[in-house]
C-alpha cells in the first residue's frame, strides 16, 4: 500500500535512476540524485524539527527545489512553498499563518529571507545538500507517515486581509494525481513544460506527475514567457509533450502571433485552468496543432487542484463558452441551493465538492475552515464533508457541468483567486484615500479600484507594488469626487460597473 508520496519517488528511482526527472537550461537532476538529495535533506532535518511540523522554503525555479520539498517530507514534515518575487509584507504575513520555526533557502534567495526578520533558524540549501544520508532514522520517520500527514500547505488570498494557507495530505495529493493521469495517460517518454511559479498549485502537476510516471519535466524559463516565439523554440529543444498550463499562459502566444513563426512539434496534450478559456484563443491553438489534445479544467486549492475535467472534441468558434466538464475520479460535485438543498438539473447552484482529495483545511485558521469545509446535508446519516467553493454552476443535458462565476467578492484573474475585499483592505491604507471600492471586469481581465481623497494614482500603484504580488496590483484607477450610494448608505455597485465600459 502506497501512503505517501515518498513511495512514489523510491519507486520512481528504482525504475527510472539516471533518467532526467527535473531539468533547467542551466541543469538537470536525475530520478536517483533526487531520491538521494531528499535523503540527504531529511537527514539534515530530522534531528532538528518535530514530524509533522511545516518548514518554509524559499528557493524558486531550480531542479533542486523539489528535492528540497522531498527532503523535508522525508523528515516526517510539511513544506510550505514561498514565491522569493512577492514583496516582504506579504511574506511576512505568510509567515505568520505558518509560524515555522524553520526556513531552507537557497543562496539566491538568502537576502531575500533575512529581510523577512525570520525568528526561526535559516538553512542554506546549497550547505545541506552534502549531509550525510541516516537510513535507520530516515526509515523509522518513514513508518509513522500516514497518507492522512499534511505534505505541504499552499497560501491563497483572504478576504480579511489575512492570506489562507490551505493545507493538503498525502492522500488527497495521490488522489488527484492518479486522477489526472488516467486522463492524460502519460509515460517515461512524456515531457511536461513548467510554467507556473514551483509555490504554486498549478506546479504540483509537474511535480508529481513524474514520480508517479517516469515522465520528465523542463521547468522553462520565467522570461520567455514574454516571448513566445522564443518559448515554442525552448518547447522544441526539449521535446515537450504535455503543458498543463494556465489560461494566461496559453493567451500570449496565441495575442503575439507566435505561431505565424514557429510551431511546437511534439505537443501532444494541453490541459488548462484557472479562469475561462477565450474561444478565439483556443481556435487559434486548435488551428495549428490539430493533432493535440485540449483539455478545460476547473477546481479550487481547496479541493487539492482541479476536480472536473473536459476533453475538447469540437473546433471552438468565438463565442464558445466550455463546460467545466464531469468530476475526476474519486471526487464528486454536487449543486446546492441557498437553504442547503439539491439543485435540479438545469438550475444554477453553488459548486460544492467532497471526496478524499478534499484539503485538511486552511492551517491555524478553524474559524474559516469551519466556514468552507462543511457537513454535506444531503448526507446526514455519517460524516461527510464538502467544501462549498462560492462559484456557481449547473449541470447541462449532456450531465456535464457549466460555469457562471463567482457568488461573492472573490474573483480569478492571471491564474489566481483573489479577495476584492482584500484589495480594498490594502487600498485603505494608502494616505489620503477615504473611500474605495475594487471591482473586476472580467471580459478584459482588468482590475479596477473606485477611490475617494486627495491620493495619486502614482501613490496608489506604489504602495500597492510594496505590499501586494503584482497580479494584486490594480490596473484600472478612477478617483470620484464622491462613492457612489444606494439609499441603504451601500456602496452602488451598478453605477460603478457603468463607469468600467
Amino acid at each position: 500500500m502506497q501512503k505517501s508520496v515518498l513511495d512514489w519517488l523510491d519507486l520512481a528511482a528504482c525504475r527510472f535512476g539516471d533518467k532526467t526527472v527535473f531539468q533547467t537550461k542551466e541543469n538537470s537532476i536525475c530520478f536517483s540524485r533526487l531520491l538521494h538529495q531528499s535523503k540527504a535533506i531529511g537527514s539534515y532535518l530530522c534531528g532538528q524539527i518535530m514530524p509533522r511540523s511545516p518548514v518554509a522554503v524559499l528557493t524558486g525555479r531550480r531542479v533542486d527545489t523539489p528535492a528540497c520539498f522531498l527532503g523535508i517530507v522525508q523528515a516526517g514534515c510539511f513544506y510550505a512553498p514561498m514565491d522569493a518575487s512577492m514583496p516582504v509584507p506579504r511574506l511576512r504575513q505568510n509567515l505568520e499563518v505558518l509560524q515555522a520555526s524553520h526556513m531552507i533557502v537557497d543562496r539566491e534567495h538568502l537576502e531575500t529571507a533575512t529581510a523577512l526578520h525570520f525568528s526561526g533558524h535559516i538553512h542554506v540549501l546549497e550547505d545541506i545538500l552534502q549531509t550525510p544520508v541516516q537510513e535507520e532514522r530516515l526509515a523509522a520517520i518513514r513508518r509513522a507517515i500516514t497518507e492522512e500527514d499534511p505534505l505541504y500547505v499552499i497560501f491563497t488570498s483572504g478576504s480579511s486581509g489575512i492570506p489562507k494557507g490551505v493545507i493538503t495530505s498525502h492522500h488527497a495529493l495521490m488522489c488527484y494525481i492518479e486522477s489526472v493521469q488516467k486522463v492524460l495517460q502519460l509515460s517515461d517518454s512524456d515531457v511536461l513544460g513548467n510554467q507556473s511559479p514551483l509555490d504554486y498549485i498549478a506546479a504540483i502537476r509537474d511535480i508529481y506527475l513524474p514520480l508517479l510516471t517516469g515522465a520528465s519535466t523542463v521547468i522553462l524559463p520565467k522570461n520567455e514567457f514574454s516571448m513566445p516565439t522564443q518559448l515554442f523554440e525552448t518547447l522544441d529543444t526539449y521535446g515537450v509533450t504535455t503543458l498543463c498550463w494556465s489560461v494566461a499562459g496559453l493567451e500570449v502566444p496565441a495575442k503575439l502571433h507566435a505561431f505565424d513563426s514557429v510551431k511546437p512539434h511534439f505537443l501532444k496534450k494541453v490541459i488548462f485552468s484557472g479562469s475561462v478559456m477565450p474561444g478565439h484563443v483556443l481556435r487559434v491553438w486548435q488551428q495549428n496543432l490539430p493533432e493535440t489534445v485540449f483539455i478545460n479544467q476547473y477546481g479550487p486549492t481547496e479541493a487539492t487542484a482541479s476536480c472536473t475535467y473536459h476533453v475538447v472534441t469540437e473546433t471552438v468558434q468565438d463565442d464558445t463558452v466550455l463546460p467545466i466538464g464531469i468530476p475526476y475520479e474519486n471526487y464528486r460535485v454536487v449543486l446546492l441551493n441557498e437553504d442547503g438543498t439539491e439543485t435540479p438539473d438545469g438550475q444554477t447552484g453553488e459548486i460544492c465538492i467532497s471526496g478524499p482529495a478534499l484539503a485538511l483545511g486552511y492551517y491555524h485558521d478553524p474559524v474559516r475552515t469551519a466556514q468552507s469545509f462543511i457537513p454535506n446535508p444531503l448526507c446526514p446519516q455519517y460524516r461527510s464533508l464538502l467544501y462549498k467553493t462560492g462559484d456557481l454552476g449547473s449541470w447541462n443535458e449532456q450531465g456535464e457541468l457549466e460555469f457562471h462565476g463567482r457568488r461573492d467578492r472573490q474573483i480569478k484573474h492571471m491564474g489566481h483567486r483573489i479577495e476584492l475585499d482584500e484589495i480594498e483592505k490594502t487600498a485603505g491604507m494608502v494616505a489620503g484615500i477615504e473611500q474605495c471600492c475594487a471591482l473586476y471586469q472580467k471580459e478584459k481581465e482588468q482590475l479596477w479600484l473606485f477611490y475617494t481623497g486627495e491620493a495619486t494614482s502614482r501613490d496608489i500603484v506604489l504602495h500597492f507594488r510594496q505590499e501586494m504580488p503584482a497580479f494584486m496590483v490594480p490596473r484600472k484607477l478612477m478617483k470620484l469626487s464622491a462613492m457612489p450610494c444606494l439609499p441603504n448608505g451601500k456602496t452602488d455597485m451598478r453605477t460603478l460597473l457603468s463607469y468600467m465600459k
